[in-house]
C-alpha cells in the first residue's frame, strides 16, 4: 500500500521544489510532511517521535540552506525521515528500513543530501566542523550545519566537538534540538541546565524584549548583530544562576526558539547565515509533535512503536496462540534482579539504554544500585570500573555496536587490573532493520584479544542466566553476548547453575562433520540437524559456550575424532569464534577442513535478521548445505 502525499507535497521531489514556495505555504507543508511521516510509519513500522518533533526544523533548513551544497548533518539520524522525504526519496520512503530498501538514517550513498553517514550518537558537531574547516582551507563560502538532540549533547564527543569549535573560525552552525529525550528521558546535569536556559521566566522576557527593540537581524547589519551579541551575553549572565556553558567555549549563543514556528525558524536560520564563526541556536521540540499520543504519552514507547492504529494510537502487537520465548533483554532484567537480591555487591550500569536493555527492572527494584548515566559508553565502563575497586560487582549492559566506542576504557580500565567488572553486550550480531551502524559485529574479534577477559555467549535463556550467576564467581572481567530479540525457551526461569569456565557441551553426538557453534545461532544447527537426519547425515553438534577460554578438551576430543568441522558464529569472520578454533587446531598439531560460517569482511545492509543471516550463508539452510558439501566431497572420495 502507498502512502499518497500531501497536494503541496506531492510536487516537492528536492529542496529546490521546496524554496519555490512561497512562506505562508510552510505551515502547510509541515502539516503534509507530518502527516505523510505519520501515515507511513503506522502501516511499515520504523522510528516515530523523533522525527515528528523536528519537522518544521526540517523545513525551514531545506528553506534556507542551498543543500546539498551547503552541508548539513543530523545527529544519530532518528529525526532524519522528513529529511529523506523533501530530498527525493519520498515516493520510496515506504521501502524504509526494509531489506534491499532506504536505510534508517542518512547514508551518504544513498543520497547527495546526506553528508555524513550516522546511526551512533554525538558525532555532527566533529563531522560539521571537519567540513567546515575543510571548506575554509579550500576557500568555499558554504553553510556547515549540526543537528543535535539534547540527548545526544550529553555524549563526551559533542563536548570535544563544541571545545574544538569553539577556536576554530569556522563557519559552523550548531542547532540543539531540545526535546528533553533520547530514546529514554535524559539524565545528568546538563538535562537540568538546559530547563534552566528554557524555564527562566526572566531571561526570556528581557530577551524579547531586546530583540523586539532592535528588530530583525537584517534590517541593521553588523552594528545590531554586535549590539544583540554583547546585551544577550549580559543577559545570560546576570539572569541565569551561571553563566552560559555554550558562550564560555565561545560559542555564539542564540536562542531558545520555539522549535515548531517554522516562519520564524526561516527566518533566523536566514539571518545566522550573514553571522560568521561557530554559533549555537538552540531551539525547544516536543518529540512526537503532531500526534497526539506520541506527544503526550509515553514517549519511550513512541520511539519506534512499530505499526499501529494511527487513528486510535493501539499499537498493533501480536497474541500468540501459546506461551512465547522471552526477549533476551527481559532474561537479563529480570536475573539481574534476582542475583541482585542474592548478592548486595551487585550493581547496575547502562549508558542511555535503561528500556533497550532492561535494566529499567533494576532501576525500578533497586533504584540506589542501578544507574543511567546518559550516552556515555567511555565513562559507564571506567564508572563500573571505579565500583569494582570498591568490592562491587558491576554488569556493564552495553549494546555490542556502541561497546566500540568503549574500547580504550574495556582494556585500560577494566582488563589491565582484572577488575570484576560483568559487561553484557546485548544485540550482539546482526540488528535487523538498523542496518550496519548498529549491527554488533565485531565484538568477538575485539575482546577475544583482551588479556584477562573471559568472552562468552549463550544458546539460550538458561544459558545466559547460568553466565551470569557464574560472572559473579569469577573474579575477574567477564563478557556475555546475546541477540536482539527473543530466545527458545517460553519457561526460561530455571534453576541457576554455575558453568565451568571455559566449558562447552555436546548438543548431539555424530558422525563425519562435526558443528561448532557460539551462542544464540547454535539454534539454527539444531534446525539444520533434523532436517539433514531426513536425508539421512548425522552431523554432531556441540555448543562451545565460550571464544575464550576455548574448552581445550572438548576441542581435543572433536579434532580427534573428525576431519570435517564446520564453525559458526552471529559475527565477523575476520579474527572471531571460528578463527580461534582454527589456530587452536594449528597450535595443537591436529589437520582437518574446517569450513567457518559468519559475517564476511564486509558492510551488511538492513533487513530482518534471519534474511541477513541467509544472505550470509549461516541461516539453517546454510548450515545444511555446508554438511552437504562436506558429505558430498567425502563421497566422491
Amino acid at each position: 500500500m502507498l502512502i499518497e502525499p500531501g497536494e503541496l507535497l506531492a510536487q516537492i521531489n528536492s529542496p529546490d521544489d521546496l524554496k519555490k514556495l512561497p512562506k505562508d505555504k510552510l505551515v502547510q507543508i509541515c502539516d503534509e510532511l507530518r502527516q505523510f511521516i505519520i501515515d507511513n510509519v503506522s502501516v511499515y513500522g520504523g522510528h516515530f517521535g523523533a522525527s515528528l518533533g523536528v519537522v518544521e526544523l526540517t523545513v525551514a533548513l531545506h528553506y534556507v540552506l542551498n543543500t546539498p551544497e551547503d552541508q548539513l548533518v543530523w545527529d544519530v539520524g532518528h529525526q532524519a525521515y522528513g529529511h529523506k522525504i523533501l530530498t527525493g526519496r519520498r515516493d520510496r520512503f515506504h521501502t524504509n528500513r526494509v531489506y534491499g530498501g532506504l536505510s534508517g538514517f542518512p547514508k551518504r550513498k544513498e543520497s547527495e543530501y546526506d553528508t555524513f553517514g550516522v546511526g551512533h550518537s554525538s558525532t555532527s558537531i566533529s563531522a560539521a566542523l571537519g567540513m567546515a574547516v575543510g571548506s575554509k582551507y579550500k576557500k568555499s563560502n558554504i553553510q556547515h550545519v549540526a543537528v543535535i538532540g539534547d540527548g545526544a549533547m550529553t555524549g563526551g564527543m559533542a563536548f570535544e566537538g563544541m571545545n574544538h569549535a569553539g577556536v576554530s573560525d569556522s563557519n559552523l552552525l550548531i542547532i540543539l534540538n531540545d526535546n528533553c529525550m533520547s530514546i529514554d528521558p535524559n539524565v545528568g546535569a546538563l538535562k537540568d541546565y538546559l530547563t534552566d536556559i528554557t524555564t527562566s521566566h526572566t531571561y526570556n522576557k528581557v530577551k524579547d524584549e531586546v530583540w523586539k527593540m532592535l528588530g530583525k537581524l537584517s534590517k541593521f547589519g553588523s552594528s545590531a548583530q554586535e549590539i544583540i551579541s554583547k546585551v544577550e551575553g549580559g543577559i545570560k549572565s546576570t539572569l541565569l544562576n551561571q553563566s552560559n556553558l555554550f558562550e564560555s567555549l565561545n560559542l555564539r549563543y542564540f536562542g531558545p526558539v520555539d522549535g515548531h514556528d517554522v516562519n520564524h525558524l526561516a527566518e533566523v536560520l536566514n539571518d545566522l547565515k550573514d553571522i560568521p564563526g561557530p554559533k549555537i541556536l538552540h531551539c525547544i521540540t516536543a518529540k512526537g509533535k503532531g500526534y497526539e499520543p506520541a506527544e503526550n504519552g509515553n514517549q519511550t514507547t513512541w520511539h519506534a512503536p512499530g505499526t499501529f492504529d494511527k487513528v486510535t494510537g493501539e499499537i498493533y502487537k501480536k497474541k500468540p496462540s501459546k506461551p512465547q520465548p522471552p526477549k533476551y533483554q527481559d532474561v537479563f532484567g529480570h536475573t539481574l534482579v534476582e542475583l541482585a537480591e542474592m548478592d548486595d555487591r551487585i550493581m547496575g550500569v547502562t549508558p542511555a539504554m535503561p528500556s533497550g536493555s532492561s535494566l529499567n527492572i533494576m532501576m525500578k527494584a533497586m533504584p540506589d544500585r542501578a544507574f543511567d548515566v546518559g550516552i556515555a559508553e567511555q565513562h559507564a565502563v571506567t564508572f563500573s570500573a571505579g565500583l569494582a575497586t570498591r568490592g562491587l560487582i558491576p554488569f556493564c549492559n552495553i549494546y555490542s555496536t556502541f561497546m566500540q566506542r568503549a574500547y580504550d576504557q574495556v582494556v585500560h580500565d577494566v582488563c589491565l587490573q582484572n577488575l570484576p567488572v560483568v559487561f553484557c553486550l546485548d544485540r550482539a550480531g546482526f540488528a535487523g532493520a538498523d542496518g550496519p551502524t548498529h549491527h554488533g559485529a565485531y565484538d568477538i574479534a575485539y575482546f577475544r584479544c583482551i588479556p584477562n577477559l573471559v568472552v562468552a555467549a549463550p544458546m539460550n535463556e538458561e544459558e545466559l542466566r547460568n553466565m551470569m550467576f557464574s560472572a559473579v564467581a569469577e573474579e575477574g572481567p567477564y563478557s556475555i553476548r546475546y541477540p536482539r530479540g527473543t530466545g527458545v525457551m517460553p519457561e526460561w526461569k530455571t534453576a541457576l547453575s554455575k558453568i565451568p569456565t571455559g566449558q562447552g557441551r555436546i548438543v548431539k553426538e555424530g558422525e563425519d562433520v562435526a558443528i561448532l557453534t557460539i551462542g544464540h545461532i547454535g539454534n539454527y544447527a539444531v534446525e539444520a540437524s533434523e532436517e539433514l537426519a531426513k536425508e539421512g547425515l548425522n552431523p554432531a553438534h556441540y555448543d562451545m559456550r565460550f571464544v575464550k577460554p576455548l574448552d581445550g578438551e572438548l576441542l581435543h576430543e572433536i579434532f580427534g575424532k573428525f576431519k570435517k568441522v564446520i564453525t559458526v558464529e552471529d559475527g565477523c569472520l575476520m579474527g572471531g569464534f571460528g578463527s580461534a578454533v582454527i589456530e587452536w587446531m594449528t597450535d595443537h598439531g591436529y589437520q582437518a577442513q574446517v569450513k567457518r560460517l559468519g559475517i564476511p569482511d564486509e558492510v551488511i545492509e538492513h533487513g530482518t535478521q534471519l534474511e541477513l543471516h541467509r544472505e550470509c550463508g549461516f541461516d539453517p539452510e546454510g548450515i545444511a548445505e555446508a554438511v552437504r558439501s562436506f558429505s558430498e566431497v567425502a563421497k566422491a572420495k
